[in-house]
């Protein structure tokens, strides 16, 4: 008998926890900009839904967003954004070699970065052919990975989902 609670508490011990999959909120959202640009259109997809809200962002940029989004601006245009803080664009095309890879930690954070190619369709010059970048900052938060910003470049500089729900709310029109 004893030997058998030695083997099995060794087994337990054995166990390897699984780590948690922290690109799967970025794969879902990536998922969504991918049926957003699609060509023929689909459904539009939401990227701060309640449900996406509370599934796959971090409380803090759920809270942000909300807060931006009770702008009058964004009340009446549905929305505190007026561009696609994915893809960082108001025209595209449907997104073609997507990858989705965890590219190291910053912090707390995992970074996760989704490239593409959004701007095919407007022709075959170097400049419409390129891949763009998003780079998503993932957290654990109640034993989950979510999303805690995303960051797009914009004229070579990092611009944070955070900061711009910030100016919105704080510009508060």
């Amino acid at each position: 008998m004893a030997a058998l609670a030695l083997g099995t508490a060794a087994g337990t011990a054995a166990t390897p926890v699984l780590a948690a999959d922290m690109a799967a909120p970025v794969r879902a959202v990536i998922a969504a900009a991918e049926a957003n640009w699609a060509d023929p259109p689909q459904d539009f997809q939401d990227y701060f839904s309640e449900e996406r809200l509370a599934s796959l962002y971090s409380a803090d940029l759920a809270a942000r967003y909300r807060k931006a989004a009770d702008t009058p601006f964004a009340r009446e245009m549905g929305t505190p954004l007026d561009w696609d803080v994915v893809v960082n664009a108001q025209d595209g095309c449907p997104l073609k070699d997507v990858t989705v890879a965890q590219a190291g930690q910053e912090g707390a954070a995992t970074r996760v970065v989704a490239s593409f190619r959004a701007l095919t369709c407007f022709g075959t010059d170097a400049e419409y052919q390129g891949f763009q970048e998003a780079h998503f900052l993932v957290v654990e938060e109640g034993g989950r990975p979510v999303i805690d910003d995303i960051v797009t470049p914009l004229d070579g500089e990092a611009q944070s989902l955070k900061a711009q729900l910030d100016a919105i709310a704080a510009d508060g029109q």
